[in-house]
């Protein structure tokens, strides 16, 4: 007998793979461990944030899978990609010229986790970790339930430093379809592994609420 799996390419492309043009999309509430940060994402520090949020999802998803008790609505599931939350720190945003540092972001990185991973057995799966991998910064970690709402979104494909076509792109489709941007807070959510791709072949999902 074939196995269940969820693959998150294939049983939500209306959340994972969007067009190369804008769309809205209503996003639901989902859980995540996250990470936090500030400054540019060329940093030690990012690193380390993704590098905890990689290790606690894997550890999640592997210790579900040996364990023979399962807990109510599981299937295997394929990890679900790095997304992050970008906004300006406040100095920045006081004396905003149009032009982005990215120094000045302040930044969630996150993975999200499947519905049947609650709180509880994330904090479970988490001491186990901390004691077999204490060099990883894994207590910098938290497990949240986040809703997004109505939103915009398409497919980016390219440099990071191109995104702002993109997102002039996505306004002016808000603006068509009598909708505002409630913030200049954005999400990103990486297709690809952008340590290992050129800029030219990176696809980023870029999101804003409306």
């Amino acid at each position: 007998m074939t196995s269940i799996k969820h693959e998150w390419r294939k049983k939500e492309k209306h959340f994972y793979v969007p067009k190369s043009e804008p769309e809205i999309v209503i996003i639901p509430k989902f859980n995540f461990i996250i990470a936090e940060g500030e400054g540019s994402p060329y940093t030690d520090h990012f690193a380390n944030c993704i590098t905890a949020l990689y290790a606690m999802s894997y550890a999640i998803k592997m210790t579900l899978k040996k364990n023979e008790v399962k807990p109510d609505g599981y299937v295997d599931y394929t990890v679900y990609p790095l997304e992050g939350i970008y906004d300006l720190n406040e100095e920045a945003k006081k004396n905003f010229t149009g032009k982005i540092n990215k120094d000045d972001f302040v930044y969630q990185l996150m993975i999200r986790q499947p519905d049947f991973v609650d709180a509880r057995y994330y904090f479970k799966i988490l001491e186990a970790t901390k004691k077999k991998k204490p060099e990883i910064p894994l207590e910098a970690l938290r497990f949240e339930k986040i809703t997004e709402g109505d939103c915009v979104q398409m497919l980016h494909i390219g440099s990071f430093d191109s995104e702002p076509q993109s997102f002039d792109e996505m306004e002016e489709f808000a603006r068509l379809k009598n909708r505002g941007r409630t913030s200049k807070i954005h999400r990103e959510i990486y297709l690809n592994d952008f340590r290992k791709v050129s800029p030219d072949k990176l696809k980023t999902v870029l999101r804003f609420s409306i």
